[in-house]
């Protein structure tokens, strides 16, 4: 479409700051009723255990999906795709979802509001790993912000989950521990000197 005639007054992306860190979200499929929402955190460490949970009923409420320790430095930030039709499904329900992960999805992530790249990641230290169930978060794209109703200074960080086996991934630790952030690339850079 011309200049003129955008599809959007803005941009298909968003970033987002607050006291879990710092966030991508992609925008463009998300209705606007949904860019901002309150709801109870449900922290997982794999990808399996949130579809099991789906599966099982467990999520039938609002609910803020975190999935922390699938960065960089944690588990090489393997294509979380797949829980978008799941928690699809739960916002076709008439619940409201929301997705946290310092992990990422592919441009085909759709309507329900994934906050991805959340950086510092868990395995670092970040925010998102002392996060609880329960916890209450806000997620506000008009506002730019994504915040936890905690304190999270006093909570010790979570212990870094292995990496879920398959893909290659027991075999590229080395490769993972000088992983940059996710928002410096996710890269590794093997003519950085080391000190």
């Amino acid at each position: 479409r011309p200049v003129a005639d955008p599809h959007q007054a803005n941009g298909g992306l968003a970033m987002l700051a607050g006291n879990i860190g710092r966030a991508v979200i992609k925008v463009s499929a998300v209705d606007p009723a949904h860019h901002t929402i309150t709801a109870p955190a449900a922290v997982f460490d794999h990808e399996a255990d949130v579809k099991a949970a789906i599966a099982s009923g467990q999520l039938d409420h609002d609910v803020a999906v975190v999935v922390r320790n699938q960065g960089p430095q944690a588990n090489g930030m393997p294509e979380l795709h797949s829980l978008t039709p799941m928690l699809s499904n739960l916002q076709d329900q008439g619940f409201s979802v929301m997705l946290i992960t310092d992990g990422r999805m592919s441009g085909a992530s759709g309507r329900v509001p994934a906050a991805i790249h959340v950086t510092p990641e868990a395995v670092n230290g970040g925010a998102i790993g002392r996060i609880r169930d329960g916890d209450m978060i806000t997620l506000d794209v008009g506002a730019g912000a994504l915040s936890v109703d905690a304190d999270l200074d006093g909570r010790p960080a979570c212990e870094a989950s292995s990496p879920e086996g398959g893909f290659g991934r027991e075999l590229f630790s080395d490769m993972r521990d000088q992983a940059a952030s996710a928002e410096a690339g996710g890269g590794i850079n093997l003519l950085r000197r080391h000190r």
